[in-house]
């Protein structure tokens, strides 16, 4: 089945009206955005905002979407090659890793929008969800333990590097994507090595 190619001016009009909501984001909560704002922040009326948008959580789910696909397709493209970086060896899994930092900084202020404070929980555990069934299967199988202590230590271990994304943001992205993943990588297998 061919794909739709979107319209030049469908896309145009989603990219400004996107870029419209995150500039209102980093100003004001979610809840105080209105559809007005970001249409004349836009330059775009309200009804095309509404062909496209039921409302603004309509938009930020669909920001996050976008955003969770372009990670996942970073995850994919090792899984096309052959690659099970969370079975493979450290510097399979950095490069994974390293990937993802070099997508969080080149959108550092939408992922600091939605990772922050004020930010989706709901998001923020779907981010976590991503790689969990190869974690956790990995961990059963290399770590000898129960399905119920993979799940604590990968909760454990995927919040711990939210807060690392979070921590990274408040130093203004002062260390490299290569150091922030090698560094996660090295604490991930410390923590999930048998004693």
């Amino acid at each position: 089945m061919k794909e739709v190619k979107e319209d030049r001016r469908v896309k145009y009009t989603k990219m400004a009206l996107k870029e419209s909501f995150i500039r209102l984001l980093t100003q004001k909560d979610i809840s105080q955005i209105t559809i007005k704002e970001i249409c004349e922040n836009a330059d775009i009326n309200r009804a095309t905002f509404y062909a496209h948008y039921s409302d603004q959580y309509d938009l930020l789910r669909k920001i996050e979407n976008e955003l969770l696909d372009n990670i996942s397709a970073q995850l994919s493209g090792y899984e096309k090659a052959g690659i099970a970086p969370w079975e493979s060896d450290w510097h399979n899994t950095v490069d994974m890793v390293e990937k993802i930092f070099d997508y969080i900084r080149e959108n550092a202020l939408l992922c600091r929008l939605l990772l922050n404070d004020r930010g989706d929980l709901h998001f923020q555990k779907r981010i976590m969800m991503l790689v969990y069934d190869e974690i956790i299967e990995n961990l059963i199988k290399k770590g000898g333990i129960t399905k119920q202590e993979a799940e604590y230590i990968y909760a454990f271990a995927i919040t711990g590097c939210v807060g690392a994304i979070q921590k990274w943001f408040d130093n203004d992205l002062s260390d490299s994507a290569r150091a922030m993943a090698e560094l996660l990588v090295r604490a991930f297998y410390k923590l999930t090595m048998p004693m």
